[in-house]
């Protein structure tokens, strides 16, 4: 059983894992950056520097930290914006944007090129409270200014006994308790739990070249897709059958649907106002879950 499965069978708390975890990780968290309780209890989300994170070196750091920090402990497919926030630098929290896991119409037929998944984030155990939600909408009204993304959508995970708390701080619209993938894969090449997703991305497809003793040829992929019509007929037909023997093969675990979260922000008030025109018109919406 994966670290993470046996996490998901084990938690029973009434609290959520996330605090769970800061309080576990205080002491440590506390000595590794030389602070003191008095001092960190001072701290306010002014004190801390929100950037975006570019370089691999330190992409590596934050992948660390979210092991480290949050619930699934690893990053999921297709991460493509990094957000962190430091302290004297120490780094005191991440939130990772990804492409979502199915495309929606949340936004009509246009979804796909305003949409962005709120994948993965977490805090320094001894940062304020308020700074995830900073960091969040920091990150949020970054994505807005310079790309075209508008909609932001995340997932509260009942395993984790998650009720969406920093969304709803941020007047997130939440859209129910009815999404997320109810089956999770063991990937039989690394033993970490991924979607049914994994075994058609262009990776996979990379290690079902291997098992078959296919040589692999850089022009049959791009930087996030397979491009089919480099491969030769026979070979596409041999990936893609390997890919469904694979999953056929796949252990696998059920869970319970998540709660979904959305965000929709405009570059100023006329297309923010749109957008939210446009979102209410087309989703129904439904009251915070509470404890």
């Amino acid at each position: 059983m994966t670290d993470i499965l046996k996490r998901m069978n084990d938690y029973k708390s009434d609290h959520c894992w996330q605090y769970d975890i800061r309080v576990r990780n205080l002491e440590e968290d506390l000595k590794n950056a030389g602070f003191s309780k008095e001092y960190c209890s001072t701290l306010n989300v002014n004190d801390f520097e929100h950037r975006v994170v570019e370089s691999k070196e330190e992409r590596d750091l934050l992948k660390k930290f979210i092991e480290k920090h949050e619930w699934l402990g690893n990053l999921s497919q297709y991460t493509t914006h990094w957000f962190a926030t430091y302290h004297k630098g120490q780094l005191a929290g991440v939130i990772l944007m990804n492409l979502p896991n199915s495309f929606s119409k949340l936004l009509g037929d246009d979804t796909p090129n305003l949409e962005r998944l709120i994948s993965r984030g977490a805090c320094i155990s001894w940062s304020p409270k308020n700074l995830a939600s900073n960091l969040l909408m920091w990150s949020i009204k970054w994505m807005v200014e310079n790309t075209d993304y508008r909609l932001f959508t995340a997932y509260s995970d009942p395993t984790a006994n998650e009720i969406g708390t920093i969304y709803q701080a941020c007047n997130f619209y939440y859209l129910g308790q009815n999404s997320g993938t109810a089956r999770r894969y063991i990937n039989p090449y690394s033993g970490k739990l991924v979607s049914d997703r994994f075994f058609r991305q262009r990776s996979a497809y990379r290690k079902y070249a291997k098992d078959l003793g296919i040589e692999w040829q850089k022009n049959w992929t791009s930087s996030t897709t397979m491009l089919w019509e480099n491969v030769p007929d026979y070979i596409e037909r041999l990936l893609r059958e390997h890919s469904k023997k694979v999953q056929a093969e796949a252990k696998y675990h059920e869970f319970p649907n998540k709660g979904k979260y959305a965000y929709v922000l405009g570059r100023d008030k006329g297309e923010t106002k749109r957008l939210r025109r446009e979102f209410e018109g087309r989703n129904k919406t439904f009251p915070y879950p509470k404890r």
